[in-house]
């Protein structure tokens, strides 16, 4: 790898650091991916890449919380995307030390890399859960932050610990805020996925709380906002929302994506699948006008385009999807 092509990407394997390692190798990057090592030399979805871009990504195995394993990943690189994370909200709950462990621990091993080999950019990935339920809308970088679940306020450390290293350390740090990315990949964990899994497959919809509003951005509009922080000049230090502006109800999407799939579904309610009454979040609205003033960047796919896309996708790759309808977390 040449430092002035070589980028690193944490949490690779995952569903947006997946799309992300594609558009950087179609790009002309060299990147090297850092994925949570197992024996199996699984890579996640870094597998569902066109076979000829993998063939040219190094893809190190590892962990964030070992500060050694992240040290290695970032020698030689000049930009690094911090994605790796535990995202599950209904597993923070169950597993709060590890989720502590991995997303605030881990992104401290990333910044005292980042400090120490000198890299040019680090793009941290924070999420719009960090805002808990709206308190106005659409809600600019300026709203209150909210720890609504373990989840949400392990990331809110995270943040802090990227913003300190910038104010203290002059870490180049820019923090991207993606609200609720959906697309290709995506697992069952997310709701849209849930939705169209079932719609395809069968008469009833099994969901959650039907009521709370989302932000819902398409992947690629996601990592055109990562690669437009990464290249734009001048905004260390910032942090931005990448969301479309327009917020739906669960029930809206799901009967948008009944109306695509062309079928009749019932939806029924499970209350195994909904959040603590005081850790709901019931609305998210991004104002992304900073990130269209700083990034040039502002989200270009529709809602109905983005989930006729998912949709086909999901139906060439049903058989990907083994656990239809069953809640996990």
């Amino acid at each position: 790898m040449t430092k002035n092509n070589a980028v690193l990407v944490t949490g690779a394997g995952g569903f947006i650091g997946s799309h992300l390692v594609e558009a950087l190798v179609r790009g002309g990057f060299d990147v090297r991916a850092f994925v949570r090592y197992n024996s199996r030399e699984d890579w996640g979805l870094l597998s569902q890449i066109n076979p000829a871009l993998l063939a040219l990504v190094e893809v190190i195995g590892g962990d964030l919380q070992d500060a050694a394993a992240v040290e290695h990943a970032m020698r030689g690189v000049r930009i690094a995307f911090h994605l790796g994370a535990l995202v599950a909200i209904p597993y923070s709950y169950l597993h709060p030390d590890e989720v502590v462990a991995v997303n605030v621990q881990g992104t401290l091993n990333v910044l005292n890399a980042a400090r120490r080999h000198g890299i040019e950019r680090l793009i941290h990935t924070s999420t719009s859960e960090v805002y808990g339920t709206a308190r106005y809308a659409p809600m600019d970088e300026g709203h209150p932050l909210q720890g609504q679940s373990p989840y949400s306020a392990s990331k809110i450390a995270a943040d802090k610990l990227a913003e300190s290293y910038w104010c203290a350390f002059d870490v180049p740090v820019v923090t991207v805020r993606p609200f609720n990315t959906y697309g290709p990949r995506q697992s069952t964990r997310a709701v849209i996925p849930t939705i169209i899994t079932q719609a395809l497959t069968g008469e009833r919809v099994v969901l959650g709380s039907l009521a709370p509003r989302r932000d819902f951005t398409f992947v690629s509009d996601t990592v055109a906002g990562f690669l437009k922080a990464a290249t734009a000049v001048g905004v260390e230090g910032a942090t931005v929302n990448l969301g479309t502006g327009r917020d739906v109800s669960i029930e809206d999407v799901a009967q948008l994506v009944f109306s695509i799939v062309g079928r009749p579904v019932e939806i029924a309610t499970d209350t195994d699948r909904m959040r603590p009454k005081a850790s709901e979040v019931d609305r998210l609205c991004s104002n992304a006008a900073l990130a269209a003033d700083l990034l040039g960047w502002r989200a270009e796919v529709s809602l109905e385009d983005g989930l006729t896309l998912t949709i086909d996708w999901v139906r060439e790759h049903l058989a990907d999807y083994q656990r239809v309808g069953k809640y996990t977390v």
